[in-house]
């Protein structure tokens, strides 16, 4: 089976490599001896948002006092 790589280097992958995929939307990407490995990914979105706050270097004691914050904020008569 072939796959074309586009301008924009995209691939449109053939359903029967992917039909023992069905329901992945995410894969890993990896090259090994000038091949390129495709691994199926589930996303946990929960994993996903912790990822993206230890890149952006907030912990979860950060979190923790903005929750507390917030809640304090919001009980305060208008």
């Amino acid at each position: 089976m072939l796959a074309k790589l586009t301008s924009k280097n995209q691939l449109t992958l053939p359903k029967a490599v992917l039909s023992s995929c069905a329901g992945i939307s995410y894969f890993e990407v990896t090259e090994d001896n000038g091949r390129i490995v495709l691994t199926p990914v589930r996303i946990n979105r929960a994993d996903a948002v912790r990822a993206k706050l230890a890149d952006l270097g907030i912990s979860e004691t950060d979190v923790a006092k903005a929750v507390t914050w917030s809640r304090k904020t919001a009980r305060k008569p208008g």
